[in-house]
């Protein structure tokens, strides 16, 4: 009897594996946008709220344009890493203080599982075409405007 419900374990943690996989194979839907401000630049961002919008991401997607980016949205604050495993394109990692501002910047490689993490706890993290921030001399310690609150179900 131990043995069966230690198979169905085993069988149900499989499927569970399967199905974050397959969520995982696809490109994302665009996410709703927020408009970002980092002094006179404008970001269109997609927000990601949700577990499996955070664990897709931008895997797969082969552009993204100028001025556009992916906004992680998180209830509480924490040491946050990311990897590029499915990412198809070169970015730049900004991670945000709850009021906005850059703790720290990050360049992350294609198809890599090197982990990017923020130095201290982070409610929110940006991904940008890489080189977007250093382009426009943007370091830690600026401060980005129009970051949504992290409730969950403000988009």
């Amino acid at each position: 009897m131990k043995q069966l419900g230690f198979f169905r374990m085993i069988a149900a943690s499989s499927l569970l594996a399967a199905s974050t996989a397959i969520a995982q194979e696809g490109t994302q839907p665009r996410l709703p946008t927020v408009e970002l401000t980092a002094g006179m630049y404008v970001i269109q961002a997609e927000v990601a709220q949700t577990h499996q919008q955070h664990s897709i991401g931008l895997m797969h997607r082969q552009s993204m344009g100028v001025n556009e980016g992916m906004l992680f949205v998180y209830q509480s604050p924490e040491i946050r890493c990311y990897w590029m495993r499915n990412t198809l394109i070169p970015l730049t990692i900004a991670f945000l203080d709850d009021d906005g501002t850059i703790v720290n910047l990050k360049d992350m490689e294609p198809h890599t599982e090197r982990s990017n993490c923020s130095i201290k706890p982070v409610r929110y993290a940006l991904e940008m075409n890489q080189g977007w921030f250093d382009q426009r001399g943007i370091k830690p310690g600026f401060r980005l405007r129009g970051i949504p609150p992290a409730s969950g179900n403000g988009l």
